[in-house]
C-alpha cells in the first residue's frame, strides 16, 4: 500500500495532471487556428493608415541626413579594388559585447538606403529598445528598413509590436515560424505546441546578422539582449562578431530576400494577437515614441561615442584588415523540410575540418557533437599525423544550459579520446575586465535585472548557483580557425541543433593574419586564469582498470549514465608546482599532474555533487541529443 500511495499521483494532484493535458487540448484546438483573411486584411489596413509617412530628412537629400562613417570608405575602397576572381573586404573582429553594440548604432545611423536585421532574440530591455529607436529613426530619415526575428524568444507584448506596425511606412518587422500565429508562447502554449506540432514547432531561425547598404554587415553571436552587449547586471555573454565591407554584402542581401520571402515568415497583421492590438488602437493610435531607457546615462553614452566618426576611425576602422575572399554560408528558411534535412551552413565548416591538416581551434558554448562531427574527428583521429585539437566551452558554473553541459559531460571521455584539449570557461574569469566591458570609467552604475521573455522561460536549473557572488561570465561565441589560414565566425554551434534544426549563418574568411587574431582571441579565452583545464584522473593501481570498465559501459547506455566516477575531471593551473618552473601545458605533457591539481568535476558550482548528478540522469536522455 505504502508504495502504491509514493508512485502514484494523490487524487487532488492526479486532477490536475487530468486538468492540465485536457488544457492543452484545448489550446491545441483553440490556437492552431490561422487568422482569417479578411481580419489579417483589415489590421494591414489599419496599421498602414496609422503609420508615420513624415521624414526628418529633406527628399532632395540622396544621404537621407546619415552620419558620416570612415566604414562607408572602407565599403567603396573594397567594392572597387574588387574583382569577380579576387575581392576585396576589410574586416575588424568585434571582441567586447558593447563595442558590438556601439557599432551597430554607428552603422545604423550611417545608413543611407537599406538596413536588414535577422535575430534569433530581440528583448524587451535597455539593448533591445535602444535598436528599435534607432531602426525607427532611420526609416524616419528615409532607409528602408527590414527586420526578421524569430518568434519564439522575441517580444512577446502584442502591443509593441503594433506599436512597431505602424511606426513607419517605411519600417517592417516580420517574425519567423510564430507558434499559433500569435506574438507571444505562454507556457501552456509552448507546451501545446511541442506535444502537437512539434516538427514545425522545432524549425527555429537563430542566424544573426545586419546589413547596411548591401555593402557593410555584421555575423556572429550576439543577439538583441542585454547580456550580449556587457549590460546586464547578472551575467554577461563571452562573444564575437565580425565586420565586413565589401562584395559580400550581396550574397547576405539576397539569403535576407530568401527568408523575407518565405512562408515562414510572417507580417504583424498576421498575428492573431498583434492584429487584435492594432484593431482596437485604430488609425488614431499615437506615434511610435522612444523608450525610457532603466540605465539612460549609459545609453546616452554610447549615443555620443556612436555619433563620433574620429572615434569610430580611432578605435575600430583604424584597425580593419584588408582581407580578400569572405564567404557568407547560410541555411535556407523552413530547415529542415519534411523528409529531408538541408545543411546549407554545416556542408562548408564540414569541408574545412576535413581538410585539416596540423591544428583546430574551436570556440563552442556547448560541446555537444553531431554524428556527423564525431564520425568526422574520429576519421581526422586516425590519421598518422592527426591535426591537433583545442576547444574552448563553457564550465558547468559558466554555461546558461545546465542540461545541455550534462550531455558534454556525459561525452567528455569520448572527447578526450579523439585527442581533444578542452578548456572549459570560468564564470568570473580572471581578465573579465579585459574581455567583457562594462564601461564603468562613464559612472553608470549596473541596471536592476530585467526579467525578458527568455530569462522567464529559463527554469530553475538553466544556470546553475555558484559558490561566490558577482557578474557571472559565460561563453556564447561560435568560431573556428583551420591551420592558422581560415577563419570561421557565425551563429553555428557545431552541435547538432545547429547542423539539423536551426537555421544558421556565418562568415568563412580566407586569411592568415585574421586567422591569427582570432586564434589569440580563442586562446585567450583558454588560458589558466580563465579556463580550467580538462584532463583524465591519474589510474589508480588497484580500481582504475574496473572504473574505466563501469564508466564506458555506464556512458553507452541509451538513456541514463549512472556511474558517478568519472574519466576526467577539471584541474587548475598551479604556477608554484616544480619549484615555481611551471608553464601552462597540455594534459599529454609529462609534467602535467606536478603543475596542475584536479578542482573536481564542478568547480565553482553551489550544489551538492547528488544533486548534480540526479538532475543529469533525470533531466534527460541521451536520444535528446539533437533537439537540445
Amino acid at each position: 500500500m505504502n508504495l502504491v500511495v509514493r508512485f502514484c499521483p494523490r487524487p487532488r494532484a492526479f486532477l490536475r495532471i487530468i486538468s492540465a493535458v485536457f488544457c492543452v487540448a484545448a489550446l491545441v484546438a483553440a490556437a492552431g487556428c490561422a487568422i482569417d483573411p479578411i481580419h489579417a486584411r483589415r489590421a494591414a489596413a489599419t496599421a498602414s493608415a496609422a503609420q508615420d509617412h513624415t521624414l526628418d530628412c529633406a527628399p532632395a537629400r540622396s544621404d537621407t541626413c546619415a552620419i558620416d562613417s570612415p566604414y562607408r570608405a572602407l565599403a567603396s575602397a573594397a567594392l572597387q579594388q574588387s574583382t569577380p576572381t579576387a575581392p576585396v573586404h576589410y574586416v575588424n573582429l568585434i571582441e567586447r559585447g558593447e563595442d558590438a553594440l556601439l557599432l551597430r548604432v554607428h552603422l545604423i545611423r550611417s545608413a543611407r538606403r537599406s538596413i536588414e536585421i535577422q535575430t534569433f532574440i530581440f528583448s524587451e530591455d535597455d539593448a533591445g529598445t535602444l535598436m528599435l529607436d534607432e531602426l525607427v529613426a532611420a526609416a524616419r530619415r528615409g532607409v528602408q528598413v527590414r527586420l526578421i526575428a524569430d518568434q519564439l524568444f522575441s517580444l512577446a507584448d502584442a502591443s509593441m509590436y503594433a506599436a512597431l506596425a505602424r511606426a513607419h511606412a517605411n519600417f517592417e518587422f516580420r517574425v519567423y515560424n510564430p507558434t499559433f500565429h500569435k506574438a507571444s508562447t505562454p507556457p501552456l502554449e509552448f507546451a501545446a505546441g511541442v506535444l502537437c506540432c512539434f516538427w514545425r514547432f522545432n524549425q527555429r531561425m537563430h542566424d544573426k546578422m545586419l546589413l547596411v547598404d548591401d555593402s557593410i554587415g555584421i555575423v556572429g553571436g550576439r543577439n538583441y539582449e542585454n547580456r550580449y552587449f556587457d549590460w546586464d547586471g547578472e551575467f554577461d555573454y563571452r562573444d564575437r562578431d565580425l565586420l565586413a565591407a565589401g562584395p559580400v554584402g550581396a550574397t547576405m542581401r539576397a539569403s535576407f530576400d530568401a527568408f523575407w520571402n518565405s512562408a515562414y515568415t510572417v507580417p504583424l497583421s498576421r498575428l492573431r494577437d498583434v492584429a487584435g492590438s492594432i484593431l482596437t488602437a485604430g488609425v488614431d493610435a499615437p506615434r511610435y515614441t522612444t523608450h525610457a531607457y532603466r540605465n539612460a546615462a549609459r545609453v546616452a553614452a554610447l549615443s555620443r561615442r556612436a555619433d563620433d566618426a574620429e572615434f569610430i576611425r580611432a578605435n575600430f576602422s583604424a584597425d580593419a584588415l584588408r582581407v580578400g575572399r569572405v564567404d557568407y554560408f547560410s541555411d535556407l528558411p523552413g530547415k529542415p523540410s519534411p523528409g529531408m534535412a538541408r545543411r546549407e551552413s554545416t556542408r562548408p565548416l564540414v569541408a574545412l575540418l576535413r581538410a585539416a591538416k596540423s591544428e583546430i581551434v574551436l570556440q563552442t558554448p556547448y560541446l555537444v557533437l553531431s554524428s556527423t562531427a564525431r564520425s568526422l574527428f574520429r576519421e581526422l583521429h586516425a590519421r598518422p599525423a592527426p591535426p591537433r585539437v583545442i576547444v574552448s566551452t563553457n564550465s558547468l558554473a559558466a554555461t546558461d544550459a545546465f542540461y545541455v553541459y550534462a550531455l558534454s559531460y556525459k561525452y567528455k571521455k569520448r572527447y578526450l579520446k579523439l585527442g581533444f584539449e578542452i578548456h572549459e570557461f570560468k564564470p568570473f574569469p580572471a581578465e573579465a575586465a579585459e574581455l567583457i566591458a562594462n564601461y564603468t570609467e562613464l559612472g553608470a552604475a549596473p541596471p536592476e535585472p530585467v526579467k525578458t521573455v527568455r530569462q522567464r522561460a529559463r527554469g530553475k536549473f538553466r544556470n546553475a548557483p555558484l559558490k561566490h557572488a558577482g557578474v557571472r561570465v559565460g561563453l556564447h561565441a561560435k568560431s573556428m580557425v583551420i591551420d592558422g589560414a581560415i577563419a570561421v565566425i557565425g551563429s553555428h554551434n557545431f552541435d547538432p541543433r545547429s547542423e539539423k534544426y536551426n537555421t544558421e549563418a556565418g562568415f568563412i574568411v580566407h586569411d592568415a593574419a585574421l586567422a591569427a587574431r582570432l586564434r589569440d582571441a580563442i586562446l585567450r579565452d583558454a588560458r589558466p586564469g580563465n579556463a580550467w583545464t580538462i584532463a583524465k584522473r591519474p589510474r589508480t593501481r588497484i580500481l582504475g582498470g574496473l572504473n574505466n570498465a563501469i564508466a564506458n559501459l555506464s556512458a553507452a547506455l541509451p538513456i541514463f549514465d549512472l556511474w558517478p566516477f568519472r574519466y576526467a575531471s577539471s584541474f587548475e593551473f598551479d604556477p608554484t608546482g616544480m619549484n615555481g618552473t611551471c608553464r601552462p601545458i597540455a594534459p599529454g605533457d609529462a609534467d602535467f599532474y606536478a603543475c596542475y591539481h584536479d578542482v573536481g568535476d564542478f568547480p565553482e558550482v553551489n550544489l551538492p555533487l547528488k544533486t548534480i548528478y540526479t538532475r543529469i540522469v533525470t533531466a534527460f536522455g541521451a536520444g535528446l541529443v539533437s533537439i537540445m
